[in-house]
Protein backbone atom coordinates (compact mmCIF):
# COMPACT_ATOMS: atom_id res chain seq x y z
CA UNK A 1 0.00 0.00 0.00
CA UNK A 2 1.18 3.51 -0.81
CA UNK A 3 -0.41 6.92 -0.49
CA UNK A 4 -2.86 7.56 -3.34
CA UNK A 5 -2.08 11.19 -4.20
CA UNK A 6 -4.38 12.50 -6.95
CA UNK A 7 -2.78 15.85 -7.75
CA UNK A 8 -0.99 18.94 -6.48
CA UNK A 9 -3.81 20.90 -4.90
CA UNK A 10 -2.32 24.19 -3.71
CA UNK A 11 0.77 25.99 -2.54
CA UNK A 12 1.19 28.32 0.43
CA UNK A 13 3.89 30.98 0.27
CA UNK A 14 5.43 32.97 3.12
CA UNK A 15 6.13 36.60 2.23
CA UNK A 16 7.66 39.71 3.76
CA UNK A 17 5.97 41.92 1.16
CA UNK A 18 2.39 41.10 0.18
CA UNK A 19 2.21 44.08 -2.17
CA UNK A 20 4.99 42.59 -4.30
CA UNK A 21 3.10 39.31 -4.49
CA UNK A 22 -0.15 41.09 -5.32
CA UNK A 23 1.45 42.77 -8.33
CA UNK A 24 3.28 39.62 -9.41
CA UNK A 25 0.28 37.27 -9.10
CA UNK A 26 -2.29 39.59 -10.65
CA UNK A 27 -0.39 41.77 -13.11
CA UNK A 28 2.34 39.37 -14.25
CA UNK A 29 0.89 35.86 -13.91
CA UNK A 30 -2.72 36.91 -14.45
CA UNK A 31 -4.23 34.99 -11.53
CA UNK A 32 -7.69 35.87 -10.26
CA UNK A 33 -7.80 37.46 -6.80
CA UNK A 34 -10.24 35.66 -4.50
CA UNK A 35 -11.76 36.05 -1.06
CA UNK A 36 -10.62 34.01 1.89
CA UNK A 37 -11.19 33.55 5.62
CA UNK A 38 -8.19 35.65 6.72
CA UNK A 39 -8.16 39.28 5.50
CA UNK A 40 -4.39 39.35 6.07
CA UNK A 41 -3.74 36.66 3.44
CA UNK A 42 -3.80 36.82 -0.35
CA UNK A 43 -5.89 34.15 -2.10
CA UNK A 44 -5.76 33.34 -5.82
CA UNK A 45 -7.85 31.17 -8.12
CA UNK A 46 -6.96 29.60 -11.46
CA UNK A 47 -10.04 27.36 -11.72
CA UNK A 48 -13.13 26.34 -9.68
CA UNK A 49 -11.11 25.61 -6.53
CA UNK A 50 -11.53 28.36 -3.94
CA UNK A 51 -7.78 29.06 -3.78
CA UNK A 52 -4.79 27.41 -5.42
CA UNK A 53 -2.24 29.97 -4.20
CA UNK A 54 -2.29 31.52 -0.73
CA UNK A 55 0.31 34.09 0.33
CA UNK A 56 0.74 34.73 4.06
CA UNK A 57 2.66 37.48 5.83
CA UNK A 58 5.89 36.25 7.42
CA UNK A 59 9.44 37.29 8.26
CA UNK A 60 10.89 35.16 5.43
CA UNK A 61 10.29 34.78 1.70
CA UNK A 62 9.91 31.13 0.80
CA UNK A 63 7.56 28.28 -0.01
CA UNK A 64 5.66 27.42 3.17
CA UNK A 65 3.87 24.22 2.10
CA UNK A 66 2.57 22.22 -0.84
CA UNK A 67 -0.89 20.67 -0.58
CA UNK A 68 -1.56 17.29 -2.20
CA UNK A 69 -5.12 16.18 -2.82
CA UNK A 70 -6.47 12.76 -1.87
CA UNK A 71 -9.88 11.42 -2.84
CA UNK A 72 -11.69 11.25 0.49
CA UNK A 73 -11.54 10.46 4.23
CA UNK A 74 -10.75 6.79 3.63
CA UNK A 75 -7.77 7.67 1.43
CA UNK A 76 -6.46 10.10 4.03
CA UNK A 77 -6.89 7.55 6.81
CA UNK A 78 -4.93 5.04 4.72
CA UNK A 79 -2.26 7.73 4.29
CA UNK A 80 -2.08 8.24 8.06
CA UNK A 81 -1.53 4.52 8.59
CA UNK A 82 1.06 4.37 5.82
CA UNK A 83 3.02 7.32 7.25
CA UNK A 84 2.97 5.75 10.71
CA UNK A 85 4.34 2.45 9.36
CA UNK A 86 7.04 4.36 7.46
CA UNK A 87 8.09 6.19 10.61
CA UNK A 88 7.05 9.62 9.32
CA UNK A 89 5.74 11.92 12.05
CA UNK A 90 2.78 14.09 11.10
CA UNK A 91 0.42 16.64 12.64
CA UNK A 92 -3.30 16.99 12.19
CA UNK A 93 -4.59 20.25 10.78
CA UNK A 94 -6.18 22.53 13.36
CA UNK A 95 -9.68 23.91 12.94
CA UNK A 96 -8.21 27.29 11.93
CA UNK A 97 -5.91 25.67 9.36
CA UNK A 98 -8.76 23.67 7.84
CA UNK A 99 -10.86 26.82 7.61
CA UNK A 100 -8.11 28.84 5.92
CA UNK A 101 -7.39 26.09 3.38
CA UNK A 102 -11.11 25.32 3.05
CA UNK A 103 -10.54 21.58 3.30
CA UNK A 104 -12.29 18.95 5.41
CA UNK A 105 -9.19 17.21 6.76
CA UNK A 106 -5.43 17.50 6.43
CA UNK A 107 -2.23 16.08 7.85
CA UNK A 108 1.13 17.85 7.67
CA UNK A 109 4.64 16.43 7.65
CA UNK A 110 8.10 17.26 6.39
CA UNK A 111 10.23 15.15 4.08
CA UNK A 112 13.85 14.44 5.14
CA UNK A 113 14.91 17.83 3.67
CA UNK A 114 12.34 19.94 5.55
CA UNK A 115 10.01 20.39 2.59
CA UNK A 116 6.50 20.69 4.05
CA UNK A 117 3.76 18.48 2.62
CA UNK A 118 0.05 18.71 3.44
CA UNK A 119 -2.20 15.81 2.47
CA UNK A 120 -5.85 16.84 2.34
CA UNK A 121 -9.29 16.03 1.01
CA UNK A 122 -12.56 17.85 0.56
CA UNK A 123 -11.37 21.22 -0.72
CA UNK A 124 -14.13 23.67 -1.60
CA UNK A 125 -14.95 24.94 -5.07
CA UNK A 126 -16.89 27.99 -6.20
CA UNK A 127 -20.13 28.58 -8.06
CA UNK A 128 -18.87 31.86 -9.51
CA UNK A 129 -17.33 31.41 -12.97
CA UNK A 130 -13.63 32.20 -13.07
CA UNK A 131 -12.58 35.12 -15.24
CA UNK A 132 -8.85 35.73 -15.02
CA UNK A 133 -7.55 39.31 -15.48
CA UNK A 134 -6.24 38.64 -19.01
CA UNK A 135 -8.64 35.93 -20.07
CA UNK A 136 -6.22 32.98 -19.84
CA UNK A 137 -7.59 29.54 -19.01
CA UNK A 138 -5.39 27.31 -16.88
CA UNK A 139 -4.96 23.55 -17.35
CA UNK A 140 -6.04 21.88 -14.09
CA UNK A 141 -8.82 19.30 -13.60
CA UNK A 142 -7.45 15.85 -12.86
CA UNK A 143 -3.94 17.21 -13.53
CA UNK A 144 -4.16 19.48 -10.51
CA UNK A 145 -2.64 22.92 -10.04
CA UNK A 146 0.59 22.21 -11.93
CA UNK A 147 3.95 20.88 -10.82
CA UNK A 148 6.61 21.77 -8.29
CA UNK A 149 10.37 21.16 -8.13
CA UNK A 150 11.78 20.84 -4.62
CA UNK A 151 15.37 20.96 -3.31
CA UNK A 152 16.91 17.89 -1.68
CA UNK A 153 20.44 16.92 -0.69
CA UNK A 154 20.32 13.18 -1.40
CA UNK A 155 18.91 12.19 -4.78
CA UNK A 156 18.99 8.45 -4.01
CA UNK A 157 17.05 8.77 -0.76
CA UNK A 158 14.69 11.31 -2.35
CA UNK A 159 13.70 8.85 -5.07
CA UNK A 160 13.07 6.16 -2.46
CA UNK A 161 11.09 8.45 -0.17
CA UNK A 162 8.88 10.00 -2.83
CA UNK A 163 8.12 6.71 -4.59
CA UNK A 164 8.01 4.17 -1.75
CA UNK A 165 6.63 6.36 1.03
CA UNK A 166 4.52 8.91 -0.87
CA UNK A 167 3.53 6.80 -3.89
CA UNK A 168 4.77 9.01 -6.74
CA UNK A 169 5.71 7.25 -9.97
CA UNK A 170 8.95 7.81 -11.88
CA UNK A 171 8.33 9.39 -15.26
CA UNK A 172 11.72 10.69 -16.42
CA UNK A 173 15.29 11.27 -15.26
CA UNK A 174 18.15 13.57 -16.15
CA UNK A 175 21.72 13.40 -14.88
CA UNK A 176 24.10 16.25 -14.14
CA UNK A 177 27.76 16.38 -13.06
CA UNK A 178 28.17 15.99 -9.33
CA UNK A 179 30.56 18.93 -9.08
CA UNK A 180 27.63 21.23 -9.95
CA UNK A 181 26.23 20.52 -6.48
CA UNK A 182 29.50 20.27 -4.57
CA UNK A 183 30.16 16.56 -4.99
CA UNK A 184 33.42 15.01 -6.18
CA UNK A 185 34.45 15.54 -9.84
CA UNK A 186 33.38 12.70 -12.11
CA UNK A 187 30.35 11.80 -9.99
CA UNK A 188 26.76 12.01 -11.16
CA UNK A 189 23.58 13.26 -9.51
CA UNK A 190 20.03 12.79 -10.72
CA UNK A 191 17.07 15.03 -11.35
CA UNK A 192 13.96 12.87 -11.16
CA UNK A 193 10.51 13.70 -12.46
CA UNK A 194 7.56 11.99 -10.76
CA UNK A 195 3.86 11.82 -11.57
CA UNK A 196 0.53 10.85 -10.00
CA UNK A 197 -1.94 11.61 -12.81
CA UNK A 198 -1.85 12.27 -16.58
CA UNK A 199 0.37 15.34 -16.14
CA UNK A 200 3.90 14.24 -17.10
CA UNK A 201 5.19 15.22 -13.67
CA UNK A 202 3.64 16.81 -10.62
CA UNK A 203 6.79 16.65 -8.46
CA UNK A 204 10.47 16.77 -9.32
CA UNK A 205 13.56 17.26 -7.21
CA UNK A 206 16.95 18.87 -7.65
CA UNK A 207 19.82 17.70 -5.39
CA UNK A 208 20.89 21.19 -4.38
CA UNK A 209 20.03 23.27 -1.32
CA UNK A 210 17.79 26.29 -1.94
CA UNK A 211 16.97 28.92 0.70
CA UNK A 212 13.50 29.55 -0.78
CA UNK A 213 12.64 25.84 -0.25
CA UNK A 214 11.51 25.62 -3.86
CA UNK A 215 13.22 25.51 -7.26
CA UNK A 216 10.13 26.38 -9.25
CA UNK A 217 6.37 26.04 -9.53
CA UNK A 218 4.77 25.46 -12.94
CA UNK A 219 1.43 26.86 -14.10
CA UNK A 220 0.02 25.73 -17.46
CA UNK A 221 -2.37 27.64 -19.70
CA UNK A 222 -4.33 26.37 -22.67
CA UNK A 223 -2.90 28.56 -25.44
CA UNK A 224 0.52 29.62 -26.64
CA UNK A 225 -0.82 33.15 -27.09
CA UNK A 226 -1.43 33.33 -23.33
CA UNK A 227 2.20 32.38 -22.72
CA UNK A 228 3.33 35.11 -25.09
CA UNK A 229 1.08 37.70 -23.47
CA UNK A 230 2.40 36.74 -20.03
CA UNK A 231 5.95 37.11 -21.30
CA UNK A 232 5.09 40.62 -22.46
CA UNK A 233 3.72 41.41 -18.99
CA UNK A 234 6.98 40.17 -17.45
CA UNK A 235 8.84 42.79 -19.47
CA UNK A 236 6.25 45.50 -18.90
CA UNK A 237 6.39 45.10 -15.11
CA UNK A 238 10.16 44.49 -15.10
CA UNK A 239 9.85 41.14 -13.36
CA UNK A 240 13.15 39.21 -13.39
CA UNK A 241 13.15 36.76 -16.31
CA UNK A 242 15.02 33.61 -15.26
CA UNK A 243 14.85 31.71 -18.55
CA UNK A 244 13.81 32.60 -22.07
CA UNK A 245 11.03 30.89 -23.97
CA UNK A 246 11.79 27.28 -24.87
CA UNK A 247 10.41 23.76 -25.21
CA UNK A 248 11.40 21.18 -22.62
CA UNK A 249 12.56 17.77 -23.73
CA UNK A 250 10.81 15.57 -21.16
CA UNK A 251 7.31 17.05 -20.81
CA UNK A 252 7.38 19.03 -24.10
CA UNK A 253 6.19 22.19 -22.31
CA UNK A 254 6.65 25.49 -24.16
CA UNK A 255 7.41 27.92 -21.36
CA UNK A 256 9.49 30.65 -19.80
CA UNK A 257 10.62 31.16 -16.20
CA UNK A 258 10.21 34.28 -14.08
CA UNK A 259 11.54 34.91 -10.57
CA UNK A 260 8.81 35.32 -7.96
CA UNK A 261 8.96 37.56 -4.89
CA UNK A 262 9.37 34.32 -2.92
CA UNK A 263 12.83 33.78 -4.37
CA UNK A 264 11.82 30.76 -6.46
CA UNK A 265 10.89 30.67 -10.14
CA UNK A 266 7.48 30.29 -11.70
CA UNK A 267 7.42 28.38 -14.97
CA UNK A 268 4.56 29.59 -17.18
CA UNK A 269 3.79 27.35 -20.13
CA UNK A 270 1.46 25.41 -22.41
CA UNK A 271 1.26 22.19 -24.45
CA UNK A 272 2.48 19.95 -21.62
CA UNK A 273 2.64 16.22 -22.32
CA UNK A 274 0.09 13.91 -20.73
CA UNK A 275 0.86 10.23 -20.16
CA UNK A 276 -0.82 6.89 -19.56
CA UNK A 277 0.89 4.96 -16.77
CA UNK A 278 -0.14 1.63 -18.28
CA UNK A 279 1.97 2.39 -21.35
CA UNK A 280 4.55 4.87 -20.09
CA UNK A 281 8.24 3.93 -20.02
CA UNK A 282 10.59 6.02 -17.86
CA UNK A 283 13.72 7.10 -19.71
CA UNK A 284 16.68 9.45 -19.34
CA UNK A 285 16.50 12.73 -21.24
CA UNK A 286 19.83 14.07 -22.44
CA UNK A 287 19.04 17.80 -22.39
CA UNK A 288 16.82 20.21 -20.52
CA UNK A 289 15.15 21.49 -23.67
CA UNK A 290 14.87 20.95 -27.42
CA UNK A 291 15.37 24.69 -27.89
CA UNK A 292 15.38 27.90 -25.87
CA UNK A 293 15.26 28.09 -22.06
CA UNK A 294 18.45 30.11 -21.82
CA UNK A 295 18.81 30.38 -18.04
CA UNK A 296 21.67 32.85 -18.36
CA UNK A 297 20.13 35.41 -20.67
CA UNK A 298 17.54 36.99 -18.39
CA UNK A 299 15.32 39.65 -19.87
Amino acid sequence: MTIDVKSMGYIRVASTDLDQWRTFAEKVLGLAAARGPDPEHLYYRIDQVSARLVVVRADVDQLAATGWELADHRALQDAREHLQKAGVAFDEGTAAELADRRVQELVRFSDPWDNVFELFHGISYESRPLVTPYGARFVTGEQGMGHIVLPVTDDVEALRFYTEVLGFRLRDSMSMPGEFVGKEPGSKVWLRFLGVNPRHHSLAFLPMANPSRCVHVMLEVEKLDDVGRALERVRRHKAPLSATLGRHMNDEMVSFYVRSPGGFDVEFGCEGLTVDDARWVARESTAVSYWGHNFGAGG
